[in-house]
């Protein structure tokens, strides 16, 4: 894979099953470098019979990836039964079929333009607006009666974000800010623009279109309320639900349509801590009430819903110790309550399932609950009952990224190593593969597939991960890689990074040491405080098993590289070993002390991780041993980043260069934390070239040779 072939990845996003089972609908995104944007459709997917036979996808093999798919991957795809495009807006989003499947909500956001909530007849039509928020709509959910919609959307104060005209950005008043959470990466300021549910009834499709009042009539209407097109008479008119000064997440419906469920921090203190709760409000209008379980500590509670039956509360939390602030490597768990409150129950066994791999909870059946669970770098689909049932309904080398249940299939979308994404359904416990979005990619470059790897650690702790080869003989140029969070993972999935390096000719190295998700809370709890021991230890011990291992990958040539908390351990291991031929360090954690201040979880994050006292945060900083760094180093940062801010990389370059150390600032101008998964085309390609340009110089490939003089 090269860096042109971006606009190749296509995503895919969570189905909506129709009621009646006969199909599924997604929305597909991907890069365009032509619109500099991500654009996309949704697609329709029909859910017909498995074919008799397999249906080859590619030459290596007749399910496309040499062979070697799980036994609950039947991989056939059935050439009667091709998806289509549905729509062709500039960006669909976040598909989802109305309770009676008469109507398919979605999301759309016209070139430069905001998420705007749409609806179309099921049976298709000319999608219809229902809302003009002016910073767009984040989220929806139907009502159980197909009547109307609760959506949520940001809501700028008076004064902020265009909302009078001719004030922009540079000309709004000053900011007086009291609290510790005021901003967040990728939003800016959060304080003046939280996130409000509104409820929207859906109008008649088939009723006469109205057009927009002109002339008297329009003079008519005066200075009427709310945006132009709601005051013309052409959108419906939201009714606001909250007003609290705190964003209200994951809203949905009860059962019986007469209220809302959301997650909130409304609680006294929430400055102080990363609590949130559950909480209520009629769809008649009124003040959001708590929904306490008896028997829960401070916990982050993630998403919630009533069961079919009414009966249940499910909903998926963290706990978060005494302080509120003890997140790290915290698993999220699935906890049940009876919906008229009382005791929650755990489903999940919070020390060894982390449910944390999707952000809804989908329902099957009268009390069924359906989950994402992280495990050892896969993510899998998991169901729950209320009286405690339990299955894993998918396994295997895949990342599920998303599941939804509709007239008897299961369908869901996901990625594995041959894919960016696509859509399957469940049939007698195998997964059937309904789309192949991305045989565009694989006919246009090589996809290497990532061989899993356990190799011991000194003190014998078993590392866990892959080995992603170049195409040829060696011997390989080794990029020894290494992922954010810390509680996060690499997975045997699709990863661009690894298979445009790989293309490049380097041999990959991904490994989840100490620290990472998806093992275990223990693993995850063994760096909190000791950040720079164990890790820096397995990563360095799954380089040195490969290279053993493998012939073919040259041990003197090895180049190191990680962003975010990759970026942190590269920039600590670099200056107690100097093997490596050279660095990158991306978006780094750097200085704890500094990091206090300017990231936007700056205020706990740091305390949590390595310790409060200037000993500890000394002990386990990059920048208090930066004078020990030899390895040439490129610093890539980007200029909105509020995770791991700009000073972070700036303070690293410049004491690199006065210590003569050969190094680099390379900057991206309006990009944020997320520029390697999400910023532009054009950026993500030029950081892509960039980077290979820094290896060629300093660890030249067969496929990427050192530049001419």
């Amino acid at each position: 894979m090269k860096s042109e072939h971006l606009p190749l990845l296509n995503s895919v996003s969570a189905p909506a099953v129709h009621p009646d089972g006969s199909r599924a609908v997604v929305s597909v995104i991907r890069p365009d470098f032509d619109a500099d944007a991500y654009v996309g459709q949704l697609w329709t997917v029909p859910l017909g019979p498995a074919p008799e036979a397999p249906v080859s996808r590619n030459a290596q093999s007749e399910d496309g990836d040499s062979g070697n798919r799980d036994s609950t991957d039947s991989g056939r795809l059935d050439p009667g039964q091709r998806p289509r495009r549905l729509t062709r807006g500039f960006r669909d989003t976040a598909p989802d079929f109305s309770p009676d499947g008469q109507v398919l909500g979605f999301l759309r956001a016209a070139a430069g333009g905001k998420p705007q909530l749409h609806v179309v007849e099921a049976a298709g039509g000319e999608p219809q607006p229902l809302t003009a928020a002016p910073l767009g709509v984040s989220s929806f959910a139907w009502s159980p009666d197909s009547r109307s919609i609760v959506f949520s959307a940001r809501t700028p104060d008076e004064g902020r974000y265009g909302s009078i005209d001719g004030v922009g950005a540079g000309s709004e008043d000053a900011r007086l800010i009291t609290d510790f959470q005021y901003r967040m990466n990728g939003l800016g300021y959060t304080a003046d623009k939280p996130l409000q549910l509104f409820l929207v009834e859906v109008p008649q499709l088939d009723a006469e279109p109205k057009v927009a009042p002109a002339g008297r009539a329009l003079e008519a209407l005066g200075a009427a309320a709310g945006p132009a097109e709601s005051a013309a008479g052409l959108l419906p008119v939201a009714t606001q639900l909250t007003t609290g000064a705190a964003d209200h997440n994951g809203a949905s419906f009860s059962a019986d349509g007469a209220a809302i469920f959301f997650t909130a921090a409304l609680h006294e203190g929430r400055d102080t801590d990363l609590a949130s709760g559950i909480y209520s409000v009629p769809t008649a209008g009124g003040q959001p009430q708590a929904v306490l379980p008896a028997n829960t500590g401070r916990q982050a509670v993630s998403a919630v819903r009533q069961s079919a039956d009414g009966q249940w509360l499910f909903f998926l939390a963290q706990d978060l110790g005494e302080s509120g602030r003890d997140f790290v490597a915290r698993n999220t768990a699935l906890y049940a309550m009876p919906a008229a409150g009382g005791t929650a129950t755990a489903l999940s066994d919070v020390e060894t399932l982390d449910l944390s791999g999707g952000s809804r909870i989908e329902l099957r059946g009268a009390a069924g609950a359906l989950v994402l669970n992280n495990a050892r770098g896969t993510v899998e689909l998991h169901e729950f009952d209320a009286a405690g049932g339990h299955a894993v309904l998918l396994a295997g080398p895949r990342v599920v990224t998303g599941a939804a249940d509709g007239g008897g299939s299961l369908v869901l979308s996901f990625s594995d190593q041959a894919t960016a994404g696509d859509v399957g359904v469940l049939d007698g416990g195998q997964m059937r593969r309904l789309t192949d979005f991305s045989a565009p990619l694989r006919s246009a470059a090589v996809i290497s597939e990532p061989q899993e790897l356990t190799l011991p650690s000194a003190d014998g702790y078993p590392v866990h991960g892959w080995l992603v080869k170049p195409a040829g003989p060696g011997p390989h140029p080794v990029l020894l890689t290494i992922h954010g969070g810390p509680f996060a993972q690499f997975s045997a999935a699709f990863f661009d990074e690894a298979q445009v390096y790989a293309g490049a000719g380097y041999a990959v190295l991904m490994c989840n040491p100490r620290g990472s998700a998806g093992y275990g809370q223990d693993h995850g709890r063994f760096i909190k405080e000791r950040m720079g021991t164990v890790d820096m230890q397995d990563v360095l011990a799954f380089l040195d098993g490969a290279v053993a291992k493998f012939e073919d990958l040259d041990a003197d040539n090895v180049g190191i590289m990680g962003g975010s908390y990759g970026g942190y351990l590269t920039a600590w291991t670099i200056s107690h070993d100097h093997r490596f031929r050279a660095a990158i360090v991306e978006r780094g954690f750097l200085d704890p002390v500094s990091f206090t201040g300017s990231s936007d979880i700056g205020w706990f994050f740091g305390g949590e991780y390595t310790g409060t006292s200037a000993e500890s945060m000394a002990a386990q900083s990059p920048m208090a041993r930066v004078h020990n760094v030899r390895t040439p180093s490129l610093v890539i940062h980007s200029e909105d980043d509020l995770r791991c801010p700009v000073e972070q990389g700036q303070r690293y370059f410049t004491a690199l260069k006065q210590l003569g150390v050969e190094t680099g600032f390379l900057v991206f101008p309006g990009e944020n934390h997320e520029l390697s998964r999400s910023g532009t085309p054009h950026h993500r390609k030029q950081r892509f070239d960039e980077i290979l340009k820094w290896w060629a110089r300093y660890l030249p490939s067969a496929g990427n040779p050192a530049p001419q003089p």
